[in-house]
């Protein structure tokens, strides 16, 4: 990688927000964007044109162009692993082969809805999922957020090995009107194989003919699957080269699919293909994703934040932070660049958020007068997703933009425990409405936006090997194979004896 040159950024003036709004009466346009439905507001950053363009000049050292041409082109970019990445191919931006094999895969998966709704099946109801990680909060979250007006078929969604999560979710279903969907990319997953196994004799106990013959298995390793036990027939593959967290746009969204219609999940697949086209062809200076980034590494490179917080003002969101602790967290929580040199600077902040207007009560305390200086974003949705009275989502939506406000504007007190320092930044994304188009133009933004912060890091924002120590030591104490610290062995023989 080329050498790259902070200075200009990390000498920058430290204007404050007031002082920034009052100096330019141009700000609001130039900090803000509007796509696929999604107004992207980035006034109240410290970002200022200087910035953008000193940021401009570090992410064409940084090669930024290339990188992203090379995620599209199908080139492998997961140089730890020697893969391609190519989630992009899934929603039809990338190489002509890849993006013609997603559709042959999507072709195949809608063919299987279509025999599902056929009841070739018999009659169902009820799809259980089970993954962990992308294999799940992907799904989750789009059954979650656009399930608000009914679904057509009841869809539980299960991640953890405890065991309480999975009876939770049977308690719920019909044996006899249950399909399960396994979703595991290589087909290796203990957790979900468990879980898969359990709901497999949930069926078997309550007289269900070829427990089997009811599952469908989302999975780049179609010969592992057939290896558990799952015909062919009823194996939705998707390529080795979409990892687990960007994996909703691949068969891994069969429950979506199924809960929503495949119509709308086409529809998610375009809006996320329309802020693809804006991010590979649009200038930095307006390109959503691209400024976003350039304000995450503002406040972990220069003002040493080391948590961001999301705010999602809709309830139909709530399931946004989770999902985008694990696409961050897990893509750039890295201390090694792409070519194994020790990193010499911070890398992903800590993600975390929750819901307004119940966060406000609970952690926006610290926000306003803590210690800590942290970057907030709010996630907020014009057309109310309820038919209650009008003063419910007014109400929600003028919570959002004060705190935004009050989190710049601060206020002065003589008595410091009532007073408010200000010059807090946030972020402000609102959707004109929720629906298929604009979510996946909206997960879509931040995947580009995880991608944009690891190639001005020069980091691989595409591996996770940091998740697999733990795994493999619990695998490692199950089989009674490994001599453990004296804290960790008196823990397992009080708990397990």
């Amino acid at each position: 990688m080329a050498a790259t040159d902070w200075t200009p950024i990390e000498s920058a003036p430290r204007a404050t927000l007031t002082e920034l709004f009052a100096a330019d009466a141009n700000r609001l346009e130039a900090l803000t964007v509007d796509l696929a439905g999604i107004h992207f507001d980035f006034a109240k950053t410290h970002l200022t044109p200087e910035l953008v363009a000193a940021f401009a000049t570090l992410a064409e050292q940084a090669g930024l162009a290339a990188k992203r041409d090379a995620l599209f082109g199908g080139e492998i970019v997961n140089v730890t692993e020697g893969r391609a990445v190519e989630h992009t191919a899934e929603r039809g931006e990338g190489s002509a082969a890849s993006v013609d094999r997603a559709r042959q895969q999507h072709a195949r998966m809608r063919a299987l809805i279509d025999a599902i709704e056929g009841e070739a099946f018999g009659p169902v109801q009820h799809v259980l999922h089970i993954g962990i990680g992308g294999s799940a909060l992907g799904p989750d979250l789009l059954v979650d957020a656009l399930g608000n007006d009914g679904v057509r078929y009841d869809v539980a969604i299960v991640s953890n090995v405890d065991g309480v999560a999975l009876e939770t979710a049977l308690d719920q279903f019909d044996p006899h009107a249950t399909i399960i969907a396994v979703a595991s990319k290589t087909f290796t997953t203990t957790e979900t194989l468990l879980n898969a196994e359990s709901a497999l004799a949930w069926m078997a106990e309550a007289g269900v003919d070829d427990p089997y013959g009811r599952v469908i298995a989302l999975t780049a390793a179609p010969e592992k699957a057939m290896e558990w036990g799952v015909d062919e027939t009823r194996i939705l593959p998707f390529s080795d080269s979409v990892g687990g967290r960007y994996s909703l746009w691949s068969s891994i969204g069969f429950p979506a699919a199924m809960a929503l219609g495949y119509e709308a999940f086409e529809e998610l697949l375009e809006g996320a293909a329309e802020m693809d086209r804006h991010f590979r062809f649009t200038d930095p200076a307006r390109n959503a994703p691209v400024l976003a980034a350039f304000a995450d590494l503002y406040y972990t490179q220069v003002r040493g934040c080391a948590t961001r917080a999301v705010f999602a003002y809709d309830e139909r969101l709530r399931l946004l932070p989770d999902y985008l602790q694990q696409l961050e967290m897990e893509s750039n929580g890295k201390a090694v660049t792409a070519q194994g040199v020790p990193l010499d600077r911070p890398s992903a902040p800590i993600t975390w958020g929750g819901v307004g207007t119940d966060a406000q009560h609970a952690v926006f305390q610290l926000l306003h007068q803590g210690t800590h200086l942290v970057p907030v974003e709010f996630v907020a949705v014009t057309e109310p997703g309820d038919g209650l009275a009008e003063a419910h989502h007014r109400q929600l939506l003028l919570n959002a933009f004060a705190q935004g406000a009050a989190l710049m504007q601060g206020r002065a007190n003589e008595d410091a425990a009532r007073a408010y320092p200000g010059d807090r930044p946030s972020a402000t994304l609102l959707l004109e409405t929720l629906d298929p188009r604009t979510l996946g133009a909206l997960i879509a933004f931040y995947e580009h936006r995880t991608f944009v912060n690891a190639a001005l890091l020069d980091i691989n924002p595409f591996d996770q090997f940091g998740v697999e120590l733990g795994k493999e030591m619990a695998k490692a104490a199950d089989a009674g194979d490994m001599v453990f610290d004296a804290s960790t062995t008196a823990l397992i023989e009080r708990a397990l004896g």
